[in-house]
């Protein structure tokens, strides 16, 4: 497989601003969209190793973390807990501290989403300090749409029923109405907002007929640059479900007369 075509479909399955560039033999840079919550870019390689093709972060994931906490945090307790959750999930190895994924029988695009995903929930530790306020709000999320639109209509933690049968491109909620399904997007972090941008991303290549709403926590929820991806897909947003609970409220009633 060339490297274009490599490149190719690195961009068909992730994202259009993925770039491919070589550095030495049997090594590549993959440079993607995606960010650490300080700006810096994911560290992400694409080289043999041991006869294998595989993605790699080169141990800058856990360095990177290291200098916001104590790496000893990191492999104990909850986040230790959802560290190995992700890696499970994904199928990512901790090789020593570098975080791998096989990369077989071509599947290039495939891996390389799998092993985004993986990072960005790894990143995530980061708020784990905040885990009660993000239960919260999740909370306040669900309880908010139980009290404007019918239970009926409501399907939480959608996922396709055969193109994604693993559920990797869950929405939050997905509403039936009058046009499009909605799909709603409870957004607190930067880790979840890229989640979604993803998702909507692959929405749209699987020609999926829908109406994309963000709901962020609070206008600070995410990055600029995090933010301004996902309004590339998703022009439609609130921000504070409790300050704008009247404004989320109107749209939703719109849409469920058939107007939004």
């Amino acid at each position: 497989m060339s490297v274009k075509t490599i490149e190719k479909d690195f961009i068909d399955k992730v994202s259009a601003e993925i770039q491919l560039s070589a550095d030495g033999k049997d090594r590549f840079l993959v440079f993607t969209p995606f960010h650490f919550n300080d700006g810096d870019q994911l560290v992400i390689v694409l080289k043999k190793m041991g006869g294998r093709w595989v993605l790699s972060d080169e141990a800058h994931t856990y360095m990177h973390l290291s200098y916001y906490m104590d790496e000893q945090k990191l492999h104990s307790g909850n986040r230790q807990k959802l560290i190995l959750k992700a890696l499970s999930m994904f199928q990512v190895e901790d090789y020593n501290g570098e975080l791998i994924i096989d990369v077989s029988d071509g599947c290039y695009g495939e891996a390389l989403y799998d092993f985004v995903q993986a990072l960005l929930k790894i990143i995530d530790v980061t708020y784990l300090s905040r885990e009660t306020v993000r239960s919260t709000f999740i909370d306040d999320f669900r309880a908010f749409l139980y009290q404007k639109v019918e239970l009926t209509r409501m399907t939480f933690n959608w996922q396709h029923p055969t193109k994604d049968p693993d559920g990797i491109y869950k929405v939050d909620c997905r509403i039936n109405g009058k046009v499009p399904p909605l799909f709603v997007f409870a957004l607190n972090n930067s880790a979840k907002t890229e989640a979604a941008t993803i998702a909507l991303h692959q929405f749209k290549t699987w020609g999926i007929d829908y109406q994309p709403v963000g709901v962020f926590e609070k206008d600070n929820a995410t990055t600029r640059d995090v933010f301004l991806r996902f309004n590339d897909v998703c022009d439609t947003y609130f921000t504070d479900i409790i300050k704008n609970g009247e404004d989320i409220g109107q749209y939703l009633q719109d849409y469920m007369s058939g107007e939004g």
